[in-house]
């Protein structure tokens, strides 16, 4: 016990808080602080994903206009998900479903799939050897169909400026089911603007469409928020399973880098939307292309879980400071 405190939080901890008002209103929080300047917000009504990252007092992440939205408010169909979009730092994309609204051998399947609307049947912390610990079970799960249940552990270290995102995805059900995520994680203002350094190093930068091919050159360097600008998406490939994305603010002499494990989140996506007020940077690795469900099956990169069969993957962030 340290003499010199009443409380752990004067320190580090974990407080629960409830929002009021707007379509937001009655959504649980969990604010993580881990006594060195890296600071969370969870969001366990929506799959526990993380709404908020702050770095020594510097906003990292993007909050979307629309802000906090309960699940109550998801609209799956088409591309209707965009009104629930809060993005803050990482929104899960999946499990059904990533990218493009499709139908895919009769099922109809809406914008980055349901997940991230769902709030999880299980949510607590705790603390344990150094980390501070947040727990969540969501489930993706219905009678005559679909059942994937998403374990999630994201681990805050109280001695570095870094945490882990643990999750496990099972097939609950009796038959093998297609299973797509996507870690939609989004830089924001001040961390992000035109001069913000993006290191990414891929072997190989395809771009998404031919809009985005017209200025594959400048796929690193950020721009002024623009009107009108339309999105750009590049997809990386690395050598091996060393995948790396890094954004770096000089002027903040701040950043953070993203470490996965690329052989088995093998559709990095890099997100570039310049416009006004829609101003992010989307670091995304997934284990598939958000092109939709159907082009997946047809290119051989849909991924699969057998019944009782568990797939788990990490997602490392760490703090950069000069």
């Amino acid at each position: 016990m340290n003499p010199y405190i009443g409380h752990d939080s004067q320190l580090y901890g974990i407080e629960e808080h409830r929002l009021s008002g707007g379509k937001g209103d009655g959504m649980r929080l969990f604010e993580v602080n881990n006594g060195k300047g890296l600071e969370l917000v969870i969001s366990p009504d929506r799959n526990g994903d993380i709404t908020r990252l702050r770095f020594k007092g510097i906003n990292m992440s993007y909050m979307s206009p629309c802000g906090y939205v309960a699940p109550a408010y998801y609209d799956r169909t088409g591309s209707n998900w965009l009104s629930s979009f809060t993005a803050g730092f990482l929104t899960t994309c999946g499990l059904q479903a990533v990218g493009s609204p499709c139908t895919d051998e009769g099922e109809e399947l809406p914008l980055h799939g349901s997940i991230a609307n769902c709030p999880c049947e299980q949510a607590y912390f705790f603390e344990k050897g150094g980390e501070l610990v947040v727990h969540t079970v969501t489930k993706d799960e219905q009678i005559f169909g679909r059942k994937l249940r998403l374990e999630r552990e994201i681990h805050v270290s109280t001695e570095t400026n870094e945490f882990e995102i643990c999750d496990s995805i099972t097939n609950t059900g009796d038959r093998v089911e297609p299973m797509e995520v996507l870690y939609h994680m989004n830089m924001g203002y001040p961390l992000l603007d035109e001069d913000s350094v993006i290191t990414i190093p891929s072997v190989e930068v395809k771009p998404r469409d031919a809009h985005a091919a017209d200025d594959i050159a400048n796929w690193m360097h950020m721009e002024k928020p623009t009107a009108g600008y339309q999105e750009r998406c590049y997809y990386h490939k690395f050598s091996d399973e060393n995948g790396i994305a890094e954004i770096y603010q000089p002027k903040l002499h701040a950043g953070l880098r993203i470490s996965f494990d690329a052989s088995e989140l093998d559709g990095f996506v890099e997100w570039k939307m310049m416009g006004v007020r829609d101003y992010v940077l989307g670091l995304e690795c997934g284990n598939c292309y958000p092109d939709g469900r159907d082009v997946m099956r047809k290119n051989g990169m849909l991924k699969f879980l057998q019944p009782g069969e568990k797939k788990i993957y990490h997602v490392k962030v760490r703090m950069i400071e000069d």
